[in-house]
């Protein structure tokens, strides 16, 4: 296994061999949840209302090997700088025989160098790193969508990327592989009128109540830590939220299949939509 770790002002750290040999790892799989549930006068027990998972806490030991003690002071401070708190949310991707995933962290605090002859040496220093992910969920590192030409009202397999749907009341599948829901971000270019978005599988819909003109990109994000829905052209980006339908729910994919239809009251063949996605894992 090999971890991967990438700060937000672009340094990389690779721990697996020389010269940050990983030796030890934890809270790649295990993470805390709370039980939430409420009680009911004269009730026997308690009803269940739902589990949440809380941050994921990630341990990570490695043993840094040199060539000399001057090689063994830079790479300390190399350490030291990649795992600085102060740089906020990095991304950790872990590599094995199964693929590639990745989660956003921070490092608690400054890597810890301990002392003690098993723990350092002239050429050698072992090295103790703690991150916090807020969000616990692991992701597959690449956006995830099919294509549809919908103007022709006909699907091409295998699938292409990104998935494209027609303004015609056209429909699809797209297939959530993760362990939980999973937000979307949606980029309709224009031009177009009140374009729709529906989970047939939920039942639950999207719609703009605004003309998108053939220059916009209309945005829609349903994460629930960056809901937005924005118009952007070549000179400005507005966020318009108050076009957002009252009845609407920012949805989410299901695991599983969910069928997805697009429609609008007014466009043209050109008024694509795109549907992207990562899939999240509760654990690797």
């Amino acid at each position: 296994m090999r971890l991967i770790y990438e700060t937000s002002n672009e340094q990389v750290i690779e721990m697996y061999s020389t010269p940050y040999r990983l030796y030890f790892v934890e809270g790649l799989g295990d993470v805390e949840s709370e039980t939430q549930m409420q009680k009911s006068p004269y009730q026997d027990g308690s009803s269940y209302i739902d589990s949440i998972l809380e941050p994921r806490h990630i341990t990570i030991e490695v043993n840094i090997r040199a060539e000399s003690e001057r090689e063994l002071f830079r790479l300390k401070s190399k350490l030291a700088s990649a795992f600085s708190p102060k740089l906020g949310l990095g991304t950790l991707k872990c590599v094995n025989e199964n693929g590639v995933k990745e989660i956003y962290a921070v490092p608690e605090s400054v890597p810890f160098f301990p002392d003690g002859s098993s723990n350092r040496g002239r050429l050698f220093q072992k090295t103790m790193i703690n991150l916090v992910a807020p969000d616990p969920y692991w992701r597959d590192p690449k956006e995830i969508s099919r294509d549809l030409k919908a103007y022709e009202g006909k699907f091409t397999f295998p699938f292409q990327f990104p998935t494209v749907f027609g303004i015609e009341s056209d429909t699809t599948t797209l297939e959530n592989k993760g362990d939980t829901r999973t937000p979307i971000i949606v980029e309709i270019q224009g031009p177009i009128r009140r374009p729709l978005l529906e989970n047939l599988t939920t039942g639950k819909h999207m719609q703009i109540n605004a003309m998108i003109e053939h220059n916009q990109t209309l945005i829609i994000d349903t994460n629930p830590r960056n809901k937005r829905v924005e118009i952007r052209s070549e000179n400005e980006s507005r966020k318009v939220m108050g076009f957002f339908d009252h009845g609407g729910d920012f949805w989410q994919l299901i695991p599983g299949e969910n069928e997805i239809r697009y429609r609008a009251d007014q466009g043209i063949a050109e008024a694509v939509a795109t549907v992207s996605w990562q899939n999240q894992y509760v654990g690797i």
